[in-house]
């Protein structure tokens, strides 16, 4: 089947557009609110502690801040982009236009993908201000950027459709990614806690992706590197079977 650009592209610039015209909501308060957490924990309070694995606290911490930035702004941007127009009722003239659902979702995932990844590599450049950092395996770094920006803005996108109120769109990011993401080895090594609870912790989706993604900084994981990129991409994959089921049954888009 011929892929439509046009609309693909259409799609993508519109919600870039409203990136550009709220660049203090969508990209100035993240790095400014991530950058405190460097001068609190990485410079302040970093200081004053002991290295984990061989790296310094300052440093262990920037993996972990980056990915909460990611993922509640790759859910923020994609729910909000397909929210508006389901609240609006414009979602109907796209759903009646010559575009496949495949496109829709390239569309508006693509551009939630691309904020979100523009963000984290705006995070990435302002830690230097705060910590002297390496990259040891960088196209891994950007793998584990790119894939897990792609699905969690999967994940917003489901959330969008999902809410029917503004106050819906807010409740996944703050009551269970966010705490997951604090619990999941952000600011801290599991293998610091007791046994049991390092269990407990694995059950924790988050932590693989942390894992992962500060392997590819320093080399250090709490998980084996396979199985952190095995778990992001058994989730990425869930999340592409629930935007099919939407699509296929017309879940809260045709009614």
């Amino acid at each position: 089947m011929k892929v439509n650009m046009h609309s693909i592209s259409a799609i993508y610039k519109f919600e870039m557009a409203r990136t550009w015209r709220t660049l203090m909501q969508s990209v100035a308060s993240p790095v400014i609110s991530t950058s405190l957490y460097f001068v609190v924990f990485g410079s302040a309070i970093g200081s004053r502690m002991v290295e984990i694995d061989g790296v310094s606290y300052g440093a262990f911490i920037i993996p972990g801040l980056i990915m909460l930035s990611l993922m509640t702004q790759s859910i923020s941007n994609a729910s909000f982009g397909i929210y508006m127009p389901t609240f609006s009722g414009t979602i109907y003239e796209v759903l009646s236009a010559p575009v496949s659902y495949v496109e829709i979702v390239i569309g508006y995932v693509g551009a939630a993908a691309t904020k979100s990844t523009i963000l984290g590599v705006l995070i990435l450049l302002t830690a230097r201000l705060f910590v002297d950092y390496d990259v040891q395996h960088p196209f891994l770094m950007i793998g584990f950027l790119l894939l897990t920006a792609v699905t969690f803005s999967l994940f917003g996108f489901i959330i969008g459709v999902w809410a029917d109120t503004f106050e819906k769109l807010q409740i996944i990011p703050l009551m269970i990614i966010t705490p997951l993401t604090f619990l999941g080895g952000s600011f801290y090594s599991i293998d610091m806690l007791p046994p049991v609870w390092q269990t407990v912790t694995l059950f924790n989706p988050v932590v693989y992706l942390i894992s992962g993604f500060r392997y590819s900084f320093f080399g250090v994981a709490d998980v084996h590197i396979g199985i952190s990129l095995g778990m992001t991409l058994l989730f990425l994959t869930l999340c592409m079977g629930l935007v099919w089921w939407i699509f296929r049954t017309g879940y809260r888009l045709k009614s």
